[in-house]
């Protein structure tokens, strides 16, 4: 089976970048509202569970199908069973999807004792089957993976990689650390780069990017062929601008603090903001504002005391005296990394 051709990016002659798949956070609105301060090359959607009972959920393919960012969106599927995943693939390449996306990485207990995400990582045979099965199912769209290193090491890391090869995968998102690693210590670049050369297909580079000077420092070292964000764009919505300035040998240009207060507005005012009740919509604001926090302030105050909050006048006042008292200051630029 002959690979497929991925969708173009935003400025050719740079490197790709993508929003990656968070799970209840890169829905329709979100990827809306991340295309409003500047699109990522790519969109992944968040996974459509797939088993003996699946059908495709609504609100997920929303994404897809009322999506008018005018960037390319990536269906992903999790889950074990092949049957299933061959149909639910084929359900997903009738509708305008850029290619059909294998979790291979979720890093979440209840995800992965069921054998599936980063689950499948302790199993390279059945890695090799499902693959096999879907490259023969999406014939006409790109077929790609998003993985871990491994589950709990690095031991299959190399073996599958050779399943990936063997089956053309034409995309691989790849984050630097195990599945046991969850989102802790250090994200393995070197191993990106080890996948860099091994495989066949374009890698992205994918863990702990949180500013432009990252991005340019990992696409240096690993030589991917992009870049994937995922809640490090949560938390600055402008990063991939920021990315593409920096590519550019440009200068970034600061985003002030009254900007991220307009950002939080924004995040507050959700689709169904109207039905939830108030202490779940603060609540789901404040999954936001975990990442946005230590980009405003680095010490944790705020932070702390957001998280203290209980009402909506109580935020946004907090939010009022932080972000709007001093009109010159600006979102912190996270600092480079020593790689």
């Amino acid at each position: 089976m002959q690979a497929k051709t991925l969708p173009q990016s935003l400025h050719k002659d740079l490197p790709l970048t993508a929003l990656a798949p968070m799970q209840d956070v890169t829905n329709l609105w979100f990827m809306k509202l991340i295309a409003h301060y500047g699109s990522p090359d790519y969109f992944f959607t968040e996974y459509f569970r797939v088993n003996e009972t699946s059908r495709l959920n609504r609100s997920i393919l929303a994404s897809i199908t009322e999506n008018d960012t005018g960037r390319p969106v990536f269906a992903q599927m999790i889950g074990e069973s092949i049957p299933h995943l061959v149909r639910t693939a084929k359900e997903l390449c009738g509708y305008n999807v850029a290619g059909v996306d294998l979790n291979m990485g979720c890093p979440a207990p209840r995800i992965y004792r069921k054998n599936v995400g980063g689950g499948l990582l302790l199993s390279p045979e059945k890695v090799d089957r499902i693959l096999g099965e879907l490259r023969s199912a999406v014939n006409d769209r790109p077929l790609t993976v998003k993985m871990r290193l491994g589950f709990e090491n690095t031991d299959t890391f190399y073996e599958i990689l050779d399943i990936i090869n063997r089956h053309s995968i034409d995309l691989l998102s790849l984050h630097g650390r195990t599945v046991k690693d969850m989102y802790h210590g250090a994200v393995k670049y070197d191993f990106i780069a080890e996948a860099v050369r091994r495989v066949d297909c374009p890698v992205l580079a994918n863990g702990n990017i949180h500013s432009a000077a990252t991005a340019l420092e990992v696409l240096s070292q690993t030589g991917a062929a992009g870049v994937m964000v995922g809640r490090w764009a949560i938390g600055n919505p402008w990063l991939f601008n920021q990315i593409r300035q920096a590519l550019r040998f440009e200068t970034i240009a600061p985003v002030p603090l009254v900007e991220v207060r307009n950002y939080i507005d924004r995040l507050w005012q959700t689709p169904t903001a109207a039905t939830m009740p108030e202490r779940s919509r603060v609540g789901y604001l404040k999954m936001f504002l975990n990442y946005i926090a230590l980009s405003i302030d680095a010490e944790g105050h705020f932070l702390r005391l957001m998280r203290h909050t209980s009402t909506e006048v109580e935020l946004f006042n907090l939010c009022d005296r932080v972000l709007l008292s001093e009109e010159t200051k600006t979102l912190a630029l996270a600092p480079s990394l020593s790689i």
